[in-house]
């Protein structure tokens, strides 16, 4: 099995702690709604893969504005380069802007529940329609209310062999599904840079996931 993927968060300008991050992840994701003004300085200091992402409140970010300036910024985003552009399903001309996007990158195409965890059916429902939206990659993150949740989301990734999945729950009770997302396929786990600085309830840090996946002899 191939080393498992992570994915470190960028919440601030912090460029000291992004160094110190490096040999943990394999890519980084952009939190252009955390870091704020001047973000738009950190992609030329990066040294591995980079996805861009302006998450909404409604979907558990502080990204405030109106939909037209979030596109506005994940649109500068594919200028500055991005590897990947993270875009929610619900955005309004979505089928306009995955066009936009994959004419010159990758679409990440998000869903996120913040209350609980879907039935299996309706989360495959959900990257159905990612997919039909044109999603390169499909996420479907849920919050888990019990153990069971982690099993859920973690059979969503199973269910479509051969497609970019990423399927976790959040919050404590979610941790195991965060561990074991890429180890059942999904195309990457989000870890914070350090403890303090999680993007999301539950996050881990990437050296605690690349430790705990060298314990499990999948270091890499």
């Amino acid at each position: 099995m191939k080393r498992p993927r992570i994915c470190g968060v960028i919440v601030n300008k912090d460029l000291e702690l992004i160094r110190d991050s490096e040999e943990f992840v394999d890519l980084f994701e952009v939190r252009i709604d955390l870091i704020g003004d001047g973000w738009q300085e950190l992609p030329q200091q990066l040294r591995k893969p980079w996805i861009a992402c302006n998450r909404t409140a409604d979907e558990g970010g502080r990204w405030e504005e109106d939909d037209e300036g979030m596109i506005k910024e994940l649109l500068k985003a594919v200028e500055l380069g991005a590897d990947i552009v993270d875009l929610e399903l619900g955005t309004r001309n979505l089928g306009e802007i995955v066009g936009l996007i994959k004419k010159r990158t990758k679409c990440l195409l998000s869903f996120h529940e913040l209350s609980g965890t879907p039935p299996i059916s309706e989360m495959r429902g959900i990257i159905q329609r990612q997919l039909e939206a044109g999603g390169d990659v499909c996420k479907v993150i849920t919050t888990a209310q019990r153990f069971e949740d982690n099993l859920t989301a973690l059979q969503l990734i199973t269910e479509f062999p051969g497609i970019r999945v990423i399927s976790f729950a959040m919050g404590p009770l979610g941790q195991v599904s965060r561990i074991f997302c890429p180890l059942v396929g999904g195309d990457f786990i989000y870890a914070s840079l350090e403890e303090g600085k999680e993007s999301a309830s539950g996050q881990i840090t990437a050296r605690g996931l690349r430790r705990i996946y060298e314990l499990v002899g999948k270091g890499g």
